[in-house]
């Protein structure tokens, strides 16, 4: 089903709007124009992500340099499930961050899911492409089949481009007849590189330029067929997925990809959990360390997963619960999650000491695996 929070609109959350609109957006609009500044952008990512984190004193981070495709695995707490993992690709228009910039995301999907998660640190622009990533996706699959994992006990998460790869891993890997996970969840998934020029939010979206995600679409297509799905998910055929969870914030322009991924998948028959966060940007979860709202989304993750453990052959349901009704959510497991609060590395402190809204509940190039038959 369709999901719209309702919660009130924090002052951090505003305030992070408005210096995004005066600094991030105004700056990708000038840097992503042509190669040189193409190339300006990404080290500049790259040289910021090189800032330490300062995590919970309960999350370990454990490179994984020997796999298939290196990444980190990353722990919140002792006692998890060591037989589940979550395989998350993080986002960046296929240029830029990596494992480590999205260390908020993963160490809280892995509290929320009280599972190990795996980032992957996939290939990735100005020298590769995304058929590179989608081959390393590919590859981290794999690697946890031959590890002993069940694809029954494997979830994949994504955000911005890390959805377009979830999404594109999915597709690919159904039609290699490759058994497939239990789930997906997408954070604001970029999923149309047709080139068609987005319209909606272009005003509203306080951190990205739509002209320059139409600009990096034409770059990451250029000399391939933009429709086909495994380059545009949104024109996918979705029949024999797993569940999906599909989350934006309305006032983004990757808005309505989501939305038209969600109506797709749902047209094949795959349940799909889609919510639309009022006033959120694009990714916002990332932005947990500081904004109350990006904190619930993780208890919301928690919950469409263990619902989904409904459908996996042999497992015995969910206890089920009525969430809150200030959430307007649908009847779902009610899962324990812990503080996901956390430290904050942009404001120390201020996450520990400001309460939560009484209304809101809750990868040197590598051998390539083999490709999908798509063009791509």
């Amino acid at each position: 089903m369709d999901v719209s929070p309702v919660y009130p609109f924090s002052w951090q959350a505003a305030t992070l709007n408005a210096i995004m609109r005066g600094t991030f957006k105004p700056i990708s609009d000038l840097l992503l124009r042509n190669d040189v500044g193409f190339a300006a952008a990404s080290r500049i990512v790259a040289l910021a992500g090189r800032v330490p984190f300062r995590l919970p004193v309960h999350v370990r981070v454990t490179p994984d340099e020997a796999g298939a495709c290196p990444g980190e695995w990353v722990r919140a707490g002792e006692e998890l499930d060591e037989g589940k993992v979550l395989l998350y690709f993080h986002g960046g228009g296929y240029f830029a961050c990596s494992p480590a910039t999205h260390r908020p995301i993963t160490w809280r999907l892995s509290a929320a899911t009280r599972r190990p998660v795996l980032a992957v640190d996939y290939r990735q622009g100005p020298v590769h492409r995304p058929a590179e990533a989608l081959e390393d996706g590919i590859a981290a699959y794999r690697c946890l089949l031959e590890h002993g994992y069940d694809p029954a006990d494997i979830v994949f998460g994504g955000d911005s481009a890390g959805g377009h790869l979830t999404l594109a891993t999915l597709l690919a890997l159904r039609d290699q007849d490759m058994p497939l996970p239990a789930a997906a969840v997408c954070l604001s998934p970029w999923a149309d590189l047709t080139g068609a020029p987005r319209r909606v939010n272009r005003l509203l979206d306080p951190m990205i330029p739509a002209g320059r995600v139409d600009w990096l679409a034409r770059r990451w297509t250029a000399g391939l067929d933009p429709q086909d799905p495994l380059l545009s998910p949104v024109l996918g055929d979705y029949t024999g997925l797993p569940p999906l969870m599909i989350v934006t914030g309305s006032t983004e322009v990757l808005r309505d990809e989501g939305r038209r991924v969600a109506e797709r998948a749902r047209a094949a028959g795959v349940p799909v959990m889609y919510e639309e966060w009022p006033r959120m940007p694009h990714v916002f979860a990332i932005l947990a360390d500081v904004v109350p709202e990006a904190r619930e989304v993780y208890p919301h993750i928690a919950r469409f997963l263990a619902a989904t453990q409904d459908l996996v052959p042999g497992r015995a349901g969910s206890k089920r619960s009525r969430a809150p009704s200030a959430l307007e959510l649908p009847d779902l497991p009610d899962v324990p999650v812990p503080d996901l609060s956390g430290p904050d590395p942009l404001l120390p402190g201020l996450a520990e000491t400001l309460p939560l809204p009484e209304d809101v509940s809750a990868p040197a190039p590598r051998k390539p695996s083999a490709r999908s038959r798509s063009a791509a």
